[in-house]
Parts: C-alpha cells; sequence; structure tokens
C-alpha cells in the first residue's frame, strides 16, 4: 500500500532499496526456498499529483486489490509489507544469527473505536487475521527471540477484510538500513510457511 516508503541508506530512484525491493526479496524467499506461488502487486497508492499522501493510500489500493483477488481466487494469504515511521533517535534493530536485523510488527485492524464497533467500516475476518498475527507473534517468540515488537492494534480496518489470512506487517523503520530490512525476510518467510503448514 505504502510503495514509496523507503530506509536510511535507500538510494533516491532505486526500487529494490523501498519497501517494494524488500517485497521482492520476501517472493524470491517465499517462491524458491519453500515453493509457494506468489504474485507481488507494486501498485503505487501513497502518491497524489507527484506528492507523497499516504493517508488515502488503502482507499485508493481497495478495487485493485479486489481486482486481484477476484482473477486469483486460489490466493489464500494477503500480506501488506510496510516500514515504520519512528522518532530519529529510535532504532528497531536486534541481532540474529549475527546479522543486524529490522525488528518486526504486526499491525491489525479492529473496526472498533471507543464508543464500540465502527458503522462505516467492518471486517469479518477480524479475528482470523489476529489469529493469523498472534500465531506468528508466538512463533517468532519461539525462535527469534526479539524478532517482533508488538502486535499494534488501530481503529480502521486496513484492507484485511478480503481474506482471512491478512497481514500488515513493518519492517523496521525509516531508521534502518535496506540490509537490516532485508535480513529480516528469510525469517518473516519462516514464520509465514511455519503457520501455513500447522494450518494445513
Amino acid at each position: 500500500t505504502h510503495s514509496q516508503e523507503t530506509f536510511a541508506d535507500s538510494v533516491p530512484g532505486e526500487e529494490e532499496d523501498t519497501i517494494v525491493g524488500v517485497g521482492d526479496y520476501l517472493t524470491k524467499i517465499l517462491t524458491d526456498t519453500y515453493g509457494y506461488q506468489v504474485l507481488h502487486h507494486k501498485g503505487v497508492y501513497d502518491m497524489t499529483d507527484g506528492v507523497l499522501d499516504r493517508d488515502p493510500a488503502y482507499e485508493k489500493a481497495l478495487p485493485d486489490l479486489e481486482q486481484i483477488l477476484s482473477d486469483n481466487p486460489s490466493i489464500e494469504v494477503v500480506i501488506d509489507l510496510h516500514r515504520d515511521g519512528v522518532d530519529e533517535d529510535v532504532r528497531l534493530v536486534t541481532d540474529i544469527d549475527g546479522k543486524p536485523t529490522a525488528r518486526l510488527m504486526f499491525f491489525n485492524g479492529t473496526c472498533r473505536d471507543a464508543n464500540g464497533e465502527r458503522t462505516d467500516v467492518s471486517n469479518p475476518y477480524r479475528e482470523d487475521n489476529l489469529a493469523f498475527s498472534l500465531q506468528m507473534a508466538l512463533e517468532a517468540c519461539a525462535e527469534y527471540p526479539d524478532l517482533t515488537r508488538v502486535i499494534y492494534l488501530k481503529t480502521n480496518r486496513y484492507n484485511q477484510h478480503l481474506r482471512s489470512r491478512s497481514a500488515l506487517v513493518e519492517v523496521g523503520a525509516q531508521t534502518n538500513t535496506v540490509e537490516e530490512a532485508m535480513n529480516a525476510m528469510p525469517l518473516l518467510a519462516d514464520l509465514i510457511h511455519q503457520v501455513i503448514h500447522r494450518g494445513e
């Protein structure tokens, strides 16, 4: 959804240095190592008239996502890959197997606010999405201590109503390096695989 997100040492204009490049690497691992069929959609939704504009990105992306899922009904898992935005003195990095690795955060929309259920948005898969994130977080705690941060909850739905296993994953933040983000992808791929494999 936010294809223009970059990292501390991203080279301007180099797609491989953006979150899209990180998604390319995740796609390669899931395909080559685990044998999954993966469709990596690279639509640009966080630009308006050439200016960065992230707020309407989910709404702008929705028709294309609906079309993709309609054209590919066998898709079971939807991963929306992001990087977080934090204070410049915050470093979301850990060491795993001697490699500096961006920490992951699972992000879920609840379609609820302080007044209860929101009437303007709904998600029939809310509990399924939360369970998917929780299963990956528990797997991470067992296999890769300190890799994950929290399961972050907000009131919107972030297009997670489209599939029962939808996850918005934050890979580090703007203060991480591209290498740190890339180093997290084999671990994220393993978490995805372990949870999917367990559910078969």
